[in-house]
């Protein structure tokens, strides 16, 4: 049975939106991977990347802005988009579910960091679909997960935090299936936060 916290991971993030800005912190300790991404997407110039769970969008986002990316963002909180939308007006941002997101629209790149890992292990299963189809053939998709299958119970703000990742055996099957090859994986990389990476192109 799934933990109830992960039922409030919507609610937890609309109602601490500032706290979680002020604390995500500016610094891009995910540089090395983002540049990875960048450097494999299929289009050289203005190419358009999905930003699943964008949050305020600094720094990650703007990164990608500042890389000349044409970028797209997502996220449940209302909160978090109206950042978004002040901060970086020239992009599109939507307040949108992950697990029901159908643009009828495929992507360059998909990145969904420290975001996707927030679904329990069934949505998570559900979701690489979705991925499969928001990427273009060529394309890109790059998320974090857990070390291992398992469910953990982070603390923000005083409330529990849910998170869940599936086995890297079932996440390598599941891109498989839906069309994605791995292209570098990670786990708990030392040099990005001890943070468990996934970087699989679109066939």
């Amino acid at each position: 049975m799934t933990h109830p916290a992960a039922d409030k991971i919507i609610d937890l993030y609309q109602t601490h939106a500032k706290d979680w800005d002020s604390l995500r912190g500016k610094s891009l300790n995910e540089k090395a991977w983002l540049d990875k991404f960048i450097a494999i997407l299929p289009s050289l110039n203005a190419a358009t990347v999905l930003d699943i769970g964008c949050g305020s969008g600094e720094p990650i986002a703007q990164y990608l802005i500042e890389q000349q990316i044409v970028l797209t963002g997502i996220d449940s909180s209302p909160s978090m988009i109206a950042t978004c939308q002040k901060r970086f007006p020239d992009n599109q941002w939507r307040i949108a579910d992950m697990r029901t997101l159908s643009l009828n629209q495929q992507f360059d790149g998909l990145i969904a960091w420290d975001s996707f890992f927030h679904l329990n292990h069934e949505d998570q299963r559900k979701m690489f679909q979705v991925f499969s189809a928001h990427t273009r053939s060529g394309g890109v998709l790059m998320f974090t997960s857990g070390p291992e299958h398992g469910e953990a119970i982070g603390r923000f703000c005083g409330e529990q935090l849910y998170h869940s990742s599936l086995s890297e055996d079932e996440y390598t099957q599941r891109l498989n299936q839906n069309g994605f090859d791995v292209v570098d994986h990670v786990v708990e990389d030392p040099e990005c936060g001890h943070h468990t990476i996934w970087l699989a192109r679109h066939r």
